[in-house]
């Protein structure tokens, strides 16, 4: 025991107590030793290097745990956001992935790439070669992301970001920011870049991020929207029962007044407003002058001559018929 005045008892085997009162009186027959002596020096500076020792084991150890994988690497990208990651075991069964090996160029290093795996051979690949592999992974796992997401997995993970709106709200306004979720408007690749589809008006928007449009349209598909919904039927919002209506000084428009100035549903032409100061009517064309040449006169016998030849003649049957008639007439004439 250390007294105030920095003295040491020390209690003996047989229970006696032995008082050292001098201040230097050290504790090393019971395993203590006085912060001044050069044993405690030794101990201290072993336990600082055994505790930087586990330091650099724990930084080492949690340095390859941050060390993330491709997929996860490549979803945390700025502008892949829409992204979900694909589990690995579905990128190994060759049935999801058949037919993408005609598509993609570097097929066997891309994915080798995606999965972390070393490339066959340990070939050597120049700069070139390595940014069109890095290109050749993004196609393919796009076409991979489009696949996995119509299965269940998939689109349980797709259900979770739609919960969280990191797809993006719907810019029209009447659907009062109803989440949206990513479409393409073709399935091939390199036709048309990533859309939003709102549930509630049922539209495609562009998403407001520039980064995102960049994205091929074809990496979520044309089918995938929808089949979330009919899969989770309580997503389904109603359709917006108000529309937006066109006022002028606080008065509804007329559909008429909507319509182009151009006589629709009238029939007539209205008047444009750029020439509705023209008073005068719009002086016309005079008429082309009469020809200098007099006309050739036909003599009257050659007219006669040209109708008759001009008319059919009648038949014999048209013949007896005016024959019958003129009979006839001479019959209640008598």
């Amino acid at each position: 025991m250390v007294l105030s005045d920095g003295g040491v008892i020390a209690a003996d085997d047989s229970g006696s107590l032995d008082a050292d009162l001098s201040p230097s009186a050290g504790l090393d027959n019971y395993g203590c030793d006085h912060p001044g002596s050069e044993k405690y020096v030794g101990m201290v500076s072993d336990s600082e290097t055994a505790s930087s020792e586990e330091e650099e084991e724990e930084d080492v150890t949690g340095s390859e745990e941050d060390v993330a994988s491709w997929i996860s690497w490549f979803c945390s990208l700025r502008g892949n956001e829409f992204f979900c990651e694909v589990d690995e075991d579905f990128i190994q069964d060759d049935f999801n992935l058949s037919g993408l090996s005609a598509q993609v160029p570097y097929y066997d290093h891309a994915l080798d790439l995606i999965l972390d795996a070393d490339s066959p051979g340990n070939e050597v690949l120049t700069g070139e070669q390595h940014e069109l592999v890095e290109s050749a992974a993004e196609m393919l796992y796009g076409l991979i992301h489009v696949r996995y997401i119509l299965t269940s997995r998939g689109m349980t993970a797709m259900f979770e970001k739609f919960k969280t709106c990191e797809f993006g709200r719907c810019p029209r306004v009447l659907c009062h920011g109803q989440a949206c979720l990513p479409a393409g408007l073709s399935d091939l690749p390199r036709q048309s870049t990533i859309k939003v589809f709102c549930p509630k008006c049922e539209d495609m928007y562009y998403p407001r991020s520039r980064f995102q449009r960049n994205l091929d349209g074809a990496y979520f598909g044309t089918t995938f929207p929808h089949l979330l919904l009919m899969s989770y039927p309580q997503l389904r919002p109603s359709r917006p029962l108000e529309a937006y209506q066109p006022r002028v000084f606080g008065f509804k428009l007329h559909a008429s007044a909507l319509r182009r100035e151009n006589g629709e549903g009238n029939g007539t032409m209205t008047e444009s407003p750029s020439n509705s100061h023209m008073s005068h009517p719009m002086p016309q064309a005079p008429p082309l002058p009469a020809s200098s040449h007099p006309q050739p006169q036909v003599p009257h016998q050659q007219q006669q001559h040209q109708q008759q030849q001009a008319s059919p003649e009648p038949d014999s049957h048209t013949a007896e018929m005016w024959q019958s008639s003129l009979e006839a007439a001479d019959i209640v004439a008598a």
